[in-house]
């Protein structure tokens, strides 16, 4: 299959006309597989990708193609100039050939505006400039990408659109998949909950072979079939996010690292990049955006002490090289980041200032930043609370391990954040306990306390999303998952709340609100004139509405099962303090959530 990568190359330099991309060249039959169509996707854009001819070297060279070579291309419209920073592309081909060595140096850009885009390029080494086969030009962007970033307390499009995200936390190791060059187990000896696939140490994805589809990409004659059709798959439920590590030596799986040794973090492995940047093509065609953890709470001190020194300094660079041109992406400064009682040793806060700042300083498209949390609300206080207010951390990635307490904890944390000069996106990413997390559908079919309290009750506080971490201590746990069916009622529920949301709320401007009804078993939503709750078990209460706020409109709606609006025992109440809310109609003790809007 050709590379996508050199496709983009040409229309750039022939056509001269912004936003060509492989996908747009075929029309592809709907999917048989899933239950529903593929979601409109706002990341589905092309990008610009640049092909030098430069120096001659390889992986393994010296000087270092990765450390003592640099290609920088900047990009100008106006008074705005956008340095871009290029790569050492072996072949130009090397997802396909596996190759080493060559002379192709390669440059990603999206612009943020439509137009006319110059760009001049410079190559230097440890003696200076170095010559290259072209070092300017021009571009015609026909399109912008809309790149995700955060406003406040919510994801926001730079086009304007708010976004909710739903989709998987696990496996953290999406990225040890038995397709990829220079993949393999550091270590045999797992703890427990380990991964430990069938027939092999790397995840396979076998189960999700089939949902790759004719069009779809692969490399080397037909590799990666089952991670691209894994993410048709989740897409296809209407899941938008994905977390995975790019970096787990010394922690839980030992299988995933970008370097050509995992011992050596200055030269990087350049098919094996090559090879996730089609996966990362893929996801943002099907609408899936990267969540991207650097490393995890065992190996946070293994660059440089912990420290923004050279070998972390080169990692940012490389992956933002290579990844960042990506519009839906979002930088997590690690799992679990900070030392706890469990594992004294971790990062310090001024060196997860350092990380903050280095990250914003090289991306040039302002991709969110945030940190994930520790599980307990003391060490979240002891860790999270220097940084409240730190201009580049953008919000929290949120581990609870009382999903109960996922509500309270959320408004906590938003509350703290909105009192500082820089409030934070809060998105529930990891919910507890940590060997549970989010079981299978053969075990909880209808996965009660997770919708109940882990999503709905997150997002009634104000969250930005959720992604279901899989358990730590059962098959198809958090490293051993290979197929993401077993969980379709969890995603089926999870796209309900979001669609929900966008069809009902203006969520961005609402709050969690209280003493609206007479249960302490409910979640309460709202601004005036509007108020969403939700009642366990359905049922109904006694409400406390606004004084000479004249009538209300009841509608109900069901966060299993979805579908319309319905009209309850009661179509109408009247403000007051002692108002009965009716019930439901069927009244079947399923949950429900009663929406109440003031007629005009």
């Amino acid at each position: 299959m050709a590379d996508f990568r050199f496709i983009l190359a040409l229309c750039v330099l022939i056509l001269g006309i912004y936003g060509c991309s492989p996908d747009a060249a075929s029309n592809r039959p709907a999917p048989l597989w899933v239950e529903n169509t593929y979601p409109s996707t706002p990341f589905a854009k092309a990008y610009v990708t640049l092909d030098f001819i430069g120096p001659d070297t390889s992986e393994s060279a010296t000087p270092n193609p990765f450390t003592d070579l640099d290609l920088t291309v900047i990009f100008a419209q106006g008074d705005t100039r956008i340095p871009i920073r290029g790569y050492f592309a072996a072949d130009g081909h090397a997802a396909e050939t596996s190759a080493v060595s060559g002379n192709i140096w390669r440059a990603h850009f999206s612009a943020p505006t439509v137009g006319e885009w110059r760009w001049t390029a410079n190559m230097r080494g440890p003696d200076g400039a170095l010559p290259l086969d072209k070092t300017s030009g021009i571009i015609t962007v026909s399109e912008a990408v809309p790149m995700l970033r955060t406003q406040g307390q919510y994801f926001r499009l730079s086009s304007g659109e708010y976004w909710l995200k739903g989709g998987t936390n696990s496996p953290e190791n999406l990225l040890g998949y038995v397709d990829f060059d220079g993949t393999y187990r550091t270590e045999t000896q797992m703890r427990g909950g380990e991964s430990n696939a069938v027939d092999t140490e790397l995840h396979l994805f076998a189960p999700h072979i089939p949902d790759w589809r004719l069009g779809d990409p692969t490399w080397q004659n037909g590799k990666g079939k089952g991670l691209i059709g894994a993410i048709n798959y989740l897409s296809g439920q209407g899941m938008n996010a994905a977390y995975f590590l790019t970096f787990n030596i010394g922690g839980d799986g030992k299988d995933v690292w970008p370097f050509v040794d995992p011992e050596d973090f200055t030269r990087f492995d350049v098919s094996k990049l090559d090879q996730w940047n089609v996966v990362f093509d893929h996801m943002m065609a099907r609408g899936v955006m990267m969540h991207v953890v650097l490393q995890e709470t065992e190996n946070e001190l293994t660059m440089d002490g912990g420290n923004m020194g050279p070998e972390r300094e080169l990692y940012f660079k490389e992956l933002i090289s290579r990844f960042a041109h990506h519009p839906a992406v979002v930088w997590n400064l690690g799992e679990e980041n900070g030392p706890v009682f469990w594992r004294p040793e971790g990062q310090t806060d001024d060196q997860r200032r350092a990380m903050i700042d280095r990250l914003t300083q090289l991306d040039p498209y302002n991709h969110p930043i945030v940190i994930h949390t520790h599980s307990e609300p003391a060490d979240k206080d002891h860790i999270l609370g220097p940084l409240l207010g730190y201009e580049g951390l953008d919000g929290l990635s949120f581990q609870v391990s009382d999903r109960r307490k996922v509500n309270a904890e959320t408004q906590k944390w938003l509350s703290k954040s909105k009192k500082s000069t820089h409030p934070w996106m809060i998105a529930m990413d990891e919910i507890g306990a940590w060997h549970t997390g989010a079981r299978t559908d053969a075990v909880d079919p209808r996965h009660d306390s997770l919708r109940r309290h882990a999503m709905w009750g997150h997002l009634f506080a104000g969250g930005a999303g959720v992604e279901w971490y899989f358990g730590g201590l059962h098959d198809a746990n958090d490293l051993r998952s290979e197929d993401w069916r077993l969980r379709q009622n969890l995603w089926s529920q999870t796209r309900i709340a979001l669609e929900f949301f966008d069809a009902h709320l203006p969520y961005w401007d609402m709050t969690a609100c209280g003493g609206v009804i007479d249960r302490a078993d409910s979640y309460c939503f709202g601004k005036d004139g509007l108020f969403a709750i939700y009642l366990i078990e359905g049922g109904t209460g006694i409400l406390n509405l606004p004084e000479d706020s004249g009538t209300w409109d009841v509608n109900w709606f069901d966060p299993i099962s979805g579908g319309p609006l319905h009209s309850g025992t009661r179509e109408t109440v009247e403000a007051g303090t002692w108002v009965e809310l009716g019930f439901p109609v069927p009244y079947d003790g399923r949950d429900r959530v009663v929406l109440l809007r003031q007629r005009p």
